[in-house]
Parts: structure tokens; sequence; C-alpha cells
């Protein structure tokens, strides 16, 4: 038998082909990671602080902004860490965190989307119903279910990654601990848990975006046959918004999937979309159109403007 000495200690080389660019880079992910807490941040505390915003469907808006504080804070601290030259090491048991979170998020997405495609269906084609079937336990059960469906998935994943031996290279061609990139370094076979792997995300995914497809094409029939113009914008306006922020989600997905042999620098754009992009745009797409958001936004700005003057004044 040959003694291997295990990695305790990875390094990740960051995204591919951008030497060079560190430092515009750098700034671009820091200013969209601001934005990204930010937003979150500020949609957040509209949905707690505003009684009109306790519905179902803000009520699954609050978990989403949970979800993209959370998510965007599994790739990008490290990521602006190495692009400002404090180096790319990360310990065997951080990167186990961080492929344990970055998946697990990645799957209470999916479903998270889902169940939001699912209230608007129920809100659309069944209005008079909507409270009774929405209700508030159903709605806990369905974002409990999420996350711990999430953490099902990726513990799963993690398990069958992370119980293989590693000892050495230790140097991880990509800019966080994705699946693919540490079982390479792999120093037995694997190929299970790489098609497992494969097979999971890909399998969830689909099922997903088809019981999306599903709901909408039923919101879509209900629509058609609502008679008045104004019924008709009504509801396809409170769609829109969710419609677009899984366009932006699943589109970079497809494209990576119809290439045959996707460069490791698109991959890593794609992933960058999916990782902090999507978080920071989430923010403005759910609130721009959305005029309860917006007063609740600017209520909340009322009110602590008027306290710091009261504060003043004493």
């Amino acid at each position: 038998m040959t003694n291997h000495t295990m990695v305790t200690e990875f390094t990740l080389l960051g995204i591919p082909e951008t030497e060079g660019l560190e430092n515009v880079l750098l700034f671009f992910f820091a200013t969209m990671y601001a934005c990204a807490l930010l937003g979150n941040f500020l949609i957040l505390t509209a949905i707690t602080t505003s009684p009109r915003l306790h519905t179902p469907m803000y009520f699954f808006l609050g978990n989403l902004s949970i979800f993209d504080l959370c998510f965007c804070s599994t790739t990008a601290p490290k990521m602006l860490s190495y692009l400002s030259g404090w180096g790319g090491g990360i310990s065997f048991k951080g990167c186990v965190v961080q492929h344990f979170f970055y998946h697990c998020l990645g799957c209470t997405l999916c479903f998270l989307y889902t169940v939001m495609a699912y209230d608007r269906f129920v809100a659309i084609c069944f209005p008079l119903r909507y409270t009774i079937i929405m209700n508030h336990r159903v709605c806990c059960a369905l974002a409990t279910g999420t996350w711990m469906s999430g953490c099902i998935h990726s513990t799963i994943l993690t398990s069958l990654t992370f119980q293989l031996p590693y000892c050495g290279p230790s140097e991880v061609s990509y800019y966080f601990c994705d699946m693919p990139a540490v079982l390479l370094l792999a120093c037995e076979d694997s190929s299970l848990a790489q098609r497992v792997g494969f097979t999971n995300v890909g399998l969830l995914s689909l099922i997903c975006f088809f019981l999306i497809v599903v709901s909408y094409t039923r919101i879509g029939i209900s629509i058609s046959k609502i008679r008045s113009t104004e019924g008709r914008q009504r509801a396809f306006s409170t769609c829109s918004a969710h419609l677009t922020a899984i366009m932006c989600v699943y589109g970079p997905v497809i494209i990576i999937y119809l290439q045959p042999n996707p460069s490791p620098q698109l991959s890593a754009i794609i992933q960058i979309l999916h990782n902090l992009v999507t978080p920071t745009i989430n923010p403005l797409i759910y609130s721009l159109r959305n005029k309860d958001v917006k007063a609740a936004l600017r209520h909340v700005f009322l009110k602590k403007c008027l306290s710091l003057e009261v504060n003043e004044h004493t």
C-alpha cells in the first residue's frame, strides 16, 4: 500500500482566463455584492414592517430575499478576497461548508420559484378561494419544505463528494468549491459521484421547470378568459416580476446545457450571473413595478427620517 498525505487545504485558482483583470473585477463584483445585500435587506425590511404586505405572495418574496442574502454570500466573500490579493486558500472544512450551502441554497431556489408559481396559479385561477387554500399553515409548510429539501439534496451531494480521499494536488481550478472542480482532485474513482450529481441536479431542475411551465400555462389560459382588458393587465402584472426572475435564473442554465462542450470561462460567467447578478437584480424586479413595495419602502424611510429629526430636537 502507498502512503498518501491527505489534503487539509485547497487553493482556489479563481475565475478562468481573467489574469490581469483582478482590480476591474474586484470593483465590479464588490459593487454588485453590496447592492445585492442592500436591496434584499430593504425588501425584507419593507415586508416585515408593513402589515399590507403580510400576504402569501410577499411571504414567499421575503423567503426569496433571505435566500438571495445567503446565496450570494456563499461565494462572493472568498472571491473578493482572492481578487484583492489575499490569496485563494480555503481549508478542507471550509470547502465542505461552502459546497454544502451552495447546493442547499441552489436546490432551495428551484423549489421556492416553483412554490411561488403555484401561489400565482392559485391567486389567478382560484381568486375566491385563494386565502383559504394559501392559509398561514400551508405557506409555512411549503416554505419549510423548500428549505428542508435543499438540505437533503445538498447532504447527499456533499457526502458523495467529500467521502472520497484527496491526497493532492490541492489546486481547485475554479473560484469556489463546486462539485465538478473538486472531484477532479479525488485520489479514487469519482464517476459515481459525478453521475449522481449530474442526474440529481439536472432532474431536479427539469422537474421544477416543468411544474413552473404547467402553472403558467394554466395561468395563461385563465387570463385569456378574462373579458376586460384592465382585468387581464392586472392579472398579468402580478406574474410579470416572477416570470422575469425565472428567466434570469433558468436562461443561463439552459444556455450552458445547450452547449456541447462549454468553455470553463463561459461556465464561470453563467454561474456568476446566477450567484451574484440575479440576487442583485431581484429586488429591482420585484420593487420597480410594485406599488405596495415602493409605498412600504417610502413609509420606512419617512419613519426613519422623522425619528432622526425627533432625536436631533431632543
